[in-house]
């Protein structure tokens, strides 16, 4: 009869556990004693770096690259900035003055000198906001309270020019479509499809503009149109750096966010290093503490081995006994390991939590990094059972029973 058959090596092998359940709670405990703090810290850095990044990436800010020197782009250099890979969003801007305007419901509800901003689809600053007809506008929300008024209301935005020595103004009914929370812009303006803002331009440049009531002036050319520069954002925070880097080869003067880009990658390359070393270190004295615990565990169970030899076990599958205990020693200190972390991290979110921005976590990991240091855990005990398998696979049953 063979006594080689898979389900009583486990029967067998988790008896022997519970019985030496003292010494397999000590073997438990020290790899405990490695895996929640590692998993905590591991928590922590991927939960600090995650909420970095995502409040990088969800910032728009951050994405864009304003120029400030101006200079004369034609349409033909816009569409080629936007077919670049690393282009989320490029719309053309006419220059500083012609993006000012007055802003009026009545006599006691206006804005002087409030900014014009062209915007379009996928405009990373307005989000879901839209602005679907040429008399449609986005306020912020500063506007909206300095303006008193509302989604649907109407405002007249005022121009106004110098033309043949006397003062000329023109106006224009606009319908607010949207109000822009004050998240990432805070200032009073208004976002408008880019009609508008040439409209103003070839205003003040004397040209006749009968959108705006005014006839005076020359006929509109129809020309291309030249804007001084271009609201210009990345796709990712990845393409910031290699999209200013190819503007300031063309002498174009930029400024960015990348440095704040910059100093989060490096908070993650600092923090990686920290953990690394920390992480090969603990395995390092576990690995050591494994290997002593179970050499000693085999030299312990010298004559229970060779009597399972002398019943009938192989070789091979005395050293699987070995190292299916340890599969099962290792397994089990995950779960307590784990468990100490989840109640150290809830520990470490709610002593933390008053100092947050977001309501995020900053000490957490996935259910794939769960997983994947689970089965380090099992390979590290595995490998290191080896030995103590190999050892347990070479006691000569005779020898050790003449010491009975």
């Amino acid at each position: 009869m063979s006594f080689n058959r898979p389900l009583l090596l486990g029967r067998l092998a988790m008896q022997d556990l519970w019985h030496d359940r003292i010494i397999s709670f000590c073997i438990a405990s020290s790899l405990v004693a490695v895996i929640a703090p590692l998993l905590l810290l591991f928590g922590l850095r991927f939960g600090i770096v995650s909420q970095l990044q995502n409040d990088l990436a969800n910032d728009p800010r951050n994405l864009e690259i304003r120029m400030l020197s101006s200079g004369s782009y034609d349409q033909a250099w816009i569409e080629q900035l936007r077919r670049r890979p690393d282009v989320g969003f490029a719309m053309g801007q006419t220059r500083s003055l012609n993006t000012l305007a007055d802003l009026q419901v009545d006599s006691s509800h206006f804005i002087e000198n409030a900014e014009v901003i062209p915007t379009d689809s996928g405009d990373p600053l307005l989000g879901k906001l839209e602005i679907q007809q040429e008399n449609e506008i986005v306020l912020t929300q500063e506007a909206a309270r300095e303006l008193g008024i509302n989604i649907g209301d109407s405002v007249t935005l005022r121009v106004s020019r110098q033309f043949e020595e006397r003062q000329e103004w023109g106006r224009k009914s606009l319908t607010v479509a949207g109000i822009l929370p004050p998240t990432y812009f805070n200032r009073a303006a208004i976002f408008t499809q880019p009609a508008l803002l040439l409209m103003l331009e070839h205003f003040r440049d004397g040209y006749a503009i009968p959108a705006l009531g005014v006839s005076s002036g020359q006929p509109i050319r129809d020309t291309s149109p030249l804007y001084a520069r271009a609201r210009l954002y990345a796709k990712s925070i990845d393409h910031v750096a290699s999209l200013e880097r190819d503007l300031r080869a063309q002498r174009i003067e930029t400024t960015s966010r990348l440095a704040d880009i910059e100093n989060v990658k490096s908070i993650n390359r600092v923090l990686g290093v920290i953990f690394n070393t920390i992480a090969a270190t603990a395995l390092i004295g576990c690995i050591a503490s494994l290997i002593g615990s179970f050499i000693a565990n085999v030299d312990r169970k010298r004559k229970h081995i060779a009597v399972l030899r002398l019943l009938g076990f192989t070789g091979p599958a005395v050293g699987g006994y070995v190292m299916l205990q340890a599969c099962l020693l290792s397994l089990s200190a995950f779960v307590g390991g784990y468990g100490i972390y989840l109640i150290a991290s809830q520990i470490f979110n709610r002593a933390l939590a008053g100092s947050q921005a977001t309501d995020q976590m900053l000490c957490k990991i996935t259910l794939g990094h769960s997983l994947l240091a689970m089965a380090i855990t099992v390979v590290v005990a595995l490998l290191v059972a080896s030995i103590a398998a190999y050892r347990a696979i070479n006691i000569e049953p005779a020898q050790s029973l003449r010491e009975v």
